[in-house]
C-alpha cells in the first residue's frame, strides 16, 4: 500500500488536471441539447479506463444515454467487486448565481468549483485512479473488479434496469461499491444504510383556448393559476402532512431501536436551519428532522409557471398553468402507485372550468436498504476508521440513487456507499465544489478497501 500511495501522491497534479478536463464537459442528461455532451463524457471515461490498464472497455448503449464498462478479472478465488458511478450532471441554472462559469473549472482554496465536481465526477474518477495506481505498482488488483459508469443517474436511470437485465452475466458480482454519495463531515466518516426512492410528475391545467383580457373576462371564467394553486394546496396540510389519500398506506415505519439510533447522532435543528438561512426546520409532525429527511416520504413542488413573467403588468387570465412535483419514497412505497394516487387526487379536486392532466416523469426510483453488519459494510468500516481515525456513524439518506435497488434486484448484490462528497458542496446548486483533500482521500480509500475485500465472506 505504501507504493500505491506514493504513486498517487506523485501523480496528484496530473490527476487534478484530468479531473478539470473531465469537468469541462457539460454532460447534462436532463437537457436534450447536451445529449452529445453526455456521450462525449462517456467516451472520456472509456478512454480513461483504458489508460488505467483496465480491460474489456466498452460503451454499453441504451435507448437513452450510454453507460461505460471495464474490468480486470485475474484474481481466481477472490470476490468480484463492481464499482459504480455516473458521469452525467445536473443542469447548472440559475447561471447568474455562479461565481465562475459552471463548466470552466476553477481551483481555489483547496477546492475545485464546477458543476459535477462532487456529484459525481470527482468521486467516480477516484476508483479509476486507485486501480491505475495498484496496477502500475504491483501489476494486479487484490480482487476481481468490474466498473460501470452511467450517463443518466441525474434523470432517474430510466434505461438502466433494462441494461442490467440484458447484461446480467457481464455485470455479475459479489458486491457493489458506489462512488456516488458522501461522508458525514471532513473529520467524521459514515456508512449509509438506506436511501429513499422517488417518482415525479407534471400537472398541466388548461382553461380558455387563449389568454384572456382580465377586465373583459375576469369573474366569468376559472383562472388556471388559481385552480392549480388550489390543487397544490390540497395535497399538503399546513403542518406538512401529505393529504393525498393512500399516500402513507405502504410506509414501513422505523422500529423503536432504529429511531433511538438516529436520535443518538449529533444534530442541531437551529444550526441546520442557520446553515440554510431559514428561520426554522419544518415538516411532518411527530418526527425529528433527521427522521423526516431519511425515513419519511415527501411531496415537493419543484416548479410552477404560468402567465405573464415580464416587467410591469399585463392584465391577462392565462390559458394554462403548470407544476412539476417529485416525491421521495420509503419502504415499501411503489413509485408508479404513488403517481397514480396523486393523479386520482388531481382528478377529484380539479375545480369546474378547467381541465387537468397528470404526466409521469422519467424519475422513478425504488427505496433501498441493506443490513448494517453486511461484510461489505464491515470492510468499509475498517477502512474508514483507519483513514479518519474514528469509527463511522451508521446513517441513512433522504436522497435517491436508483441503481442500488436495481443492483439488488438484477444482480443479487448489495451496494456499499463509498464516496467522499460532503453536504455543503452544493450538489444540484450553484457553485458546486469538491475538496481536493477528499479527492485524494478517496483514491487512497479505494486502494485500501479493494485490499480488504479480498477476504470478503
Amino acid at each position: 500500500m505504501t507504493d500505491c500511495r506514493t504513486y498517487l501522491e506523485q501523480n496528484s497534479q496530473r490527476f487534478l488536471a484530468e479531473l478539470i478536463d473531465f469537468l469541462r464537459i457539460p454532460s447534462v442528461s436532463a437537457l436534450s441539447q447536451h445529449r452529445l455532451d453526455v456521450r462525449r463524457a462517456g467516451q472520456w471515461v472509456a478512454e480513461r479506463l483504458a489508460a488505467a490498464d483496465l480491460e474489456n472497455v466498452c460503451v454499453l448503449e441504451t435507448e437513452g444515454h450510454p453507460a461505460v464498462y471495464a474490468d480486470w478479472l485475474h484474481a481466481p478465488g477472490r470476490p468480484t467487486v463492481l464499482i459504480y458511478g455516473h458521469f452525467d450532471v445536473q443542469p447548472a441554472d440559475p447561471l447568474e448565481q455562479w461565481q465562475h462559469p459552471p463548466f470552466e473549472p476553477t481551483v481555489r482554496d483547496g477546492r475545485v468549483y464546477a458543476r459535477g465536481a462532487s456529484d459525481d465526477k470527482g468521486n467516480m474518477l477516484a476508483p479509476i485512479l486507485a486501480s491505475e495506481a495498484m496496477l502500475r505498482t504491483s501489476g494486479a488488483l487484490p480482487v476481481n473488479v468490474k466498473l460501470l459508469f452511467e450517463g443518466q443517474e441525474e434523470i432517474g436511470s430510466p434505461q438502466l434496469a433494462d441494461l442490467l437485465s440484458a447484461e446480467r452475466d457481464r455485470l455479475a458480482c459479489d458486491l457493489v461499491l458506489s462512488a456516488d454519495g458522501g461522508q458525514w463531515s471532513e473529520e467524521q466518516p459514515a456508512i449509509l444504510l438506506s436511501l429513499r426512492g422517488g417518482c415525479g410528475l407534471q400537472i398541466d391545467v388548461t382553461g380558455p383556448k387563449q389568454d384572456l383580457h382580465s377586465g373583459l373576462h375576469g369573474g366569468a371564467v376559472q383562472n388556471p393559476i388559481h385552480a392549480l394553486a388550489g390543487l397544490i394546496d390540497s395535497m399538503r396540510a399546513d403542518s406538512g402532512e401529505i393529504l393525498v389519500d393512500g399516500f402513507y398506506d405502504d410506509v414501513v415505519a422505523l422500529s423503536h431501536e432504529e429511531r433511538a439510533r438516529v436520535a443518538e447522532l449529533p444534530w442541531s435543528d437551529p444550526a441546520y436551519a442557520a446553515s440554510l438561512d431559514v428561520d426554522s426546520c419544518f415538516g411532518e409532525p411527530g418526527y425529528s428532522t433527521l427522521e423526516r429527511q431519511w425515513t419519511r416520504p415527501t411531496l415537493e413542488l419543484n416548479g410552477f409557471w404560468s402567465g405573464f413573467q415580464g416587467e410591469g403588468t399585463k392584465t391577462v387570465i392565462p390559458s394554462t398553468a403548470h407544476a412539476k412535483i417529485t416525491c421521495r419514497l420509503v419502504a415499501n412505497q411503489q413509485p408508479s402507485a404513488i403517481v397514480e394516487l396523486i393523479a386520482a387526487h388531481v382528478e377529484r379536486h380539479t375545480p369546474p372550468g378547467v381541465r387537468a392532466t397528470v404526466t409521469p416523469a422519467a424519475f422513478h426510483a425504488w427505496p433501498y436498504a441493506m443490513p448494517s453488519d453486511h461484510p461489505g459494510n464491515r470492510a468499509a468500516q475498517a477502512v474508514l476508521e483507519e483513514i479518519y481515525g474514528r469509527a463511522p456513524y451508521f446513517i441513512r439518506s433522504g436522497a435517491s440513487i436508483p441503481v442500488c435497488a436495481l443492483f439488488l434486484e438484477n444482480l443479487g448484490a448489495y451496494t456499499v456507499g463509498f464516496a467522499f462528497g460532503l453536504n455543503d458542496e452544493g450538489f444540484h446548486a450553484p457553485n458546486e465544489f469538491f475538496r481536493l483533500e477528499s479527492f485524494a482521500r478517496a483514491q487512497r480509500a479505494y486502494c485500501e478497501i479493494l485490499r480488504r475485500l479480498a477476504s470478503l465472506s
